[in-house]
């Protein structure tokens, strides 16, 4: 590696300089300029940076600093610039670093010395920081239609299967029957308290750090809460220092994130196992799979496979985050710039988890009597015949092994507890009547008598359903 050690000393095919060279007396390497550059990732926020920019500008013309004039140039040429960038007629420049400085020399040489007045009573360090919140609010509110297409989808295929019974699961083990349309209402359970979530946490990214400039605020007459209003932020942020090196909201979005990846991968094992051969209860449309390049006769699940896959990805873009802070003094430090590939990953990745999802889920086709029959085996109706006992005045530790014996019965014979003889179920409780078989043995009369908030049965789901309608109307509000 050589350098100048002379200021006066061009620099050479091996060597840069940026817009902020003038303290230093030797241009940069080219290695270390690229090294250092962020505009490879950071340009996918120039939506958001010309806003910024332009609220800033306005502010500055408010308060005397800039001309109307001034403003009305900025404006025009940043308005011009984002019109080159999206017709991809824009020329990105590693030697000048980052979104910011690639659009500020663009905007310099449209309008020349005008351009250069821009960035009064800024730094980078508020500038990036008020970039990236204003990118995740974007990307949360995206992120929540996303999610309300794919609840809406879940509730839709509830709505047609409140009465479909399938066997419900404790340790992967056949446990008590419900319905298909109340298992999806666990799964609407989880992302709606997803989207409560990210909602939560939108409310701590829309707070806005333009004006702390570098680290301890400007000396210009700047009005914060006027560039909020436009930028639409709920407040400007209380503590310059603290506004230009927090990361904490990029954190909490991908924390969130991480949440949504985990019940979608749950989601995944679920499909996964259902279309198994072994289980055969759920049918995904052959747009969703794929086959094998040898046997010709798999349907491989490749959707919830590769969603269940990106989880663990999100999970250490997460990770990457708190790493990153974990170390670092006050104020902003140049470890910063690394927070934004893995925030940008989780975003990406998460968006075309649901776009997914919201597509797949809504056109999955149970397979009902499959599910019946399974329902049918693994004494899943062995509690109701504990709690019918229970209600002829037994004591439930009583019932349960009363119940318990039979159900040995049942192994031996192999037969379900409904299969079984009233003779025989009442060798072992002489209070077992021949009501048994219509008020508890039955898949119907399992679900229909959890008939309370919560419950399984068809009515509650019904009513689920209608709430959950509202639930997600009222998020939206």
């Amino acid at each position: 590696m050589t350098t100048s050690s002379h200021s006066s000393q061009p620099a050479t095919q091996n060597q840069t300089s940026g817009m902020w060279g003038g303290r230093f007396s030797e241009a940069t390497d080219a290695f270390v300029a690229e090294f250092t550059a962020s505009v490879q990732f950071d340009q996918r926020f120039y939506r958001q940076d010309i806003a910024g920019s332009k609220a800033h500008a306005s502010m500055l013309a408010k308060v005397g600093v800039l001309t109307e004039q001034e403003r009305d140039d900025i404006i025009q040429g940043l308005d011009t610039i984002q019109a080159e960038i999206e017709a991809g007629n824009f020329e990105w420049r590693i030697d000048l670093e980052d979104v910011h400085m690639n659009i500020e020399a663009r905007l310099t040489d449209r309008i020349g010395i005008t351009g250069k007045k821009l960035h009064t009573g800024r730094s980078r360090n508020d500038q990036v920081a008020t970039d990236i919140r204003l990118y995740v609010r974007d990307e949360i509110d995206g992120i929540l239609g996303l999610l309300h297409k794919l609840q809406t989808g879940i509730l839709g295929l509830a709505a047609t299967h409140t009465q479909t019974i399938m066997p419900g699961f404790t340790h992967l083990q056949t446990a008590q029957p419900v319905t298909f349309g109340h298992h999806l209402m666990a799964w609407f359970e989880m992302l709606l308290r997803d989207s409560e979530r990210l909602i939560d946490c939108r409310k701590r990214v829309n707070r806005m750090p333009l004006g702390s400039a570098a680290l301890a605020g400007t000396t210009y007459p700047i009005d914060r809460n006027y560039t909020a209003q436009l930028l639409g932020f709920d407040s400007a942020t209380e503590n310059s220092l603290d506004a230009v090196s927090d990361r904490d909201f990029a954190i909490e979005f991908n924390a969130a994130a991480a949440l949504i990846m985990m019940h979608l991968s749950r989601m995944s094992e679920e499909l996964i196992l259902w279309t198994s051969a072994q289980f055969k209860f759920v049918n995904i449309p052959d747009r969703f799979c794929t086959g094998s390049s040898i046997m010709p006769q798999k349907k491989n699940p490749d959707v919830p496979e590769l969603v269940r896959g990106k989880t663990g990805r999100v999970y250490g873009d997460l990770i990457s985050l708190l790493t990153l802070m974990k170390a670092q003094p006050l104020a902003y430090n140049k470890d910063n710039q690394e927070d934004k590939e893995p925030l940008f990953d989780a975003i990406d990745t998460l968006r075309g988890c649901l776009m997914a999802f919201a597509d797949m889920i809504p056109a999955l086709v149970p397979n009902i009597e499959i599910m019946r029959e399974a329902a049918l085996r693994g004494f899943s109706t062995a509690t109701d015949l504990a709690d019918y006992l229970v209600k002829k005045g037994i004591a439930f530790r009583d019932a349960h092994e009363i119940v318990g014996k039979a159900v040995a019965l049942g192994v031996h014979e192999s037969k379900d507890l409904s299969e079984l003889t009233l003779s025989q179920l009442q060798q072992f409780s002489d209070l077992i009547t021949a009501d048994v078989f219509d008020q508890a043995l039955t898949l119907e009369a399992s679900v229909n008598a959890r008939n309370h908030l919560g419950g399984t049965a068809p009515e509650q789901v019904k009513q689920a359903i209608a709430r959950a309608y509202t639930r997600i109307e009222q998020l939206q509000a």
